[in-house]
């Protein structure tokens, strides 16, 4: 599905309601989705941000398996309503007997000038509580990329209030789940992106420290930027794969268990809760620059 307005045009898959183009002046910025790096462009992750412990969920006293970054980026979405040149809106046909509880997800693509603002609305639609977490996955293209560069080019990163930040990650993953750093990772505020900078995965940035990173080029002007201001944590990551053109920016309202967790779904990190027929809705914004 197309949309478009006078500055950039997007393209949106049903499968998983991914955005897998985003184009400017004729000039492609999402990654494509090359299989030999990573076969996906902009997953919706949902119910789960990261890996569960054992790819499995507890919830009262039962468990329900749960594979990493849950099941929405696999499933099919249906149109729900379209505008020319301003927004399209898609709804989650939801997998049978994969979640305890009946979750509906709407996600609403919206264009203005230079800028994508993607809207997920979670509905619980069950008789009880239902717990659940979101995040978003999206790879860009490396500005002018080559290989042969010692730095591809810089990510800067900001607060809620704007306000240029260094970070500092205290976990690393293990099979994909958090372990605490023995040596606190202090990350400077204009990151240089180079070979080795996802040896050990991905980055990840807790307790709100990031809301935004925005993408540079080798000379440090800003090409493009991910905010979301209800991020909760923030993932920058690239497969570790020689050659690799694109790095992701993602903001996350969630983030994986840390390694050996089993305790319940309502004590995950950073779970959200809704009541029965409650709805709640997450915004993040893709910004081109240039």
């Amino acid at each position: 599905m197309t949309l478009k307005n006078d500055l950039i045009t997007i393209e949106v898959n049903e499968h998983g309601a991914e955005l897998v183009s985003l184009m400017k002046d004729g000039r492609e910025y999402l990654w494509t989705g090359d299989a030999l790096y990573w076969n996906r462009h902009a997953p919706i992750l949902f119910p789960a941000v990261g890996k569960p412990f054992n790819n499995e969920l507890h919830v009262d006293g039962k468990t329900y398996p749960m594979k990493q970054h849950g099941f929405a980026r696999d499933s099919r979405f249906e149109c729900v309503n379209a505008v020319m040149g301003e927004c399209v809106s898609m709804r989650m046909i939801p997998p049978e007997n994969q979640y305890p509880y009946r979750l509906g997800l709407e996600v609403c693509y919206r264009l203005e000038d230079s800028k994508v603002e993607v809207v997920w609305t979670v509905e619980n639609r069950d008789d009880k509580d239902a717990y659940f977490q979101i995040g978003a996955h999206p790879g860009f293209l490396l500005p002018d990329y080559n290989a042969a560069d010692e730095v591809y080019g810089y990510i800067r990163y900001r607060d809620c209030n704007g306000q240029p930040v260094n970070p500092v990650a205290v976990s690393a993953l293990k099979d994909g789940n958090r372990v605490p750093l023995t040596t606190l990772q202090n990350i400077p505020f204009e990151m240089p992106l180079k070979a080795d900078t996802f040896a050990h995965d991905v980055l990840m940035f807790e307790d709100g420290q990031v809301t935004e990173a925005i993408l540079c080029n080798k000379e440090g002007v800003p090409v493009l930027g991910v905010s979301c201001p209800q991020a909760e944590a923030y993932g920058i990551w690239a497969p570790h794969k020689e050659g690799c053109p694109f790095v992701c920016l993602e903001p996350w309202c969630g983030i994986c268990d840390p390694y050996g967790f089993t305790g319940d779904i309502s004590t995950r990190q950073y779970i959200h809760r809704l009541a029965p027929r409650e709805q709640y809705s997450f915004t993040y914004t893709i910004e081109i620059y240039m």
